[in-house]
């Protein structure tokens, strides 16, 4: 199959490609440094030329409220609208486990909106819902950063490997639309300032974890397990130790 994979040179659509080519697909990366823009729609129709599924791995290049609502709500439509012209027949997008339960942020209520478009269009979609990247953890943790040491939500995260998000895309991808959602999450769910705790142990970082439960991720507060998966879900296998032996070494330079 042709499968055009958006955002395929980033972290995950690069990995994403490079299995879809190695089972024989023709797995096509396009982004801005490809010359396709999905918010200008310059490149979209040549590159959906004779493409069987798209892929959206995308993600907005400025997280501000009305930024990333814009960018996710109109880049979905552009490319819906070139896979109808292109008679695309799988539309599979990469979005949050439990963005619906977490109003408060605005990235969040965009990828919800972004869902919101593939469910109202006409391609045939398959929603992959996924936990947070692991690679994103010392990212989150810094985020709290303060006086010496880090303040961090209490609330529960269930952080899944990338390399694991890429797998479940490429397998997804090749598989017939579910016209529903895919969750798909890490093994373990501890809260943010635990996650931050082992971190440190693993990295030898002395800082002190100071638990927050009104400190807020991506403008909300976590109460809970709101982004951890239900029922049914897909579980990886890849847990903290084993991603601190094997892929942490980029993330954590």
């Amino acid at each position: 199959m042709r499968i055009v994979v958006i955002g395929g040179t980033g972290r995950v659509g690069s990995n994403v490609v490079k299995r879809l080519a190695a089972k024989g697909h023709d797995a096509v990366p396009a982004s801005p440094e490809t010359g396709v823009d999905t918010i200008s729609g310059d490149g979209l129709a040549a590159v959906m030329a004779g493409a069987d599924v798209v892929v959206d791995v995308s993600n907005a290049p400025a997280w501000e409220d009305d930024a990333v609502l814009a960018f996710f709500t109109t880049s979905t439509r552009n490319l819906l609208a070139a896979e109808q012209a292109a008679g695309v027949g799988h539309h599979v997008a990469v979005s949050i486990v439990g963005a619906e339960r977490l109003p408060d942020s605005g990235y969040l209520r965009a990828k919800v909106a972004q869902e919101a478009e593939i469910e109202a269009g006409s391609v045939p979609y398959t929603i992959l819902r996924s936990t947070q990247f692991l690679e994103f953890l010392p990212q989150i943790v810094e985020a709290g950063a303060e006086d010496g040491g880090v303040r961090l939500p209490t609330g529960l995260m269930q952080f899944v490997a990338a390399d694991e998000v890429a797998a479940t895309v490429a397998e997804l991808a090749i598989g017939s639309p579910a016209n529903g959602r895919v969750e798909l999450g890490g093994p373990e769910a501890l809260g943010v300032d635990a996650w931050a705790r082992r971190l440190f142990t693993a990295t030898g970082d002395d800082r002190e974890v100071i638990a927050d439960p009104h400190a807020r991720y991506f403008g909300t507060e976590l109460h809970g397990g709101e982004l951890t998966t239900g029922d049914g879900a897909r579980i990886g296998a890849i847990d903290f130790d084993r991603w601190l032996a094997g892929d942490a070494q980029a993330a954590l330079r």
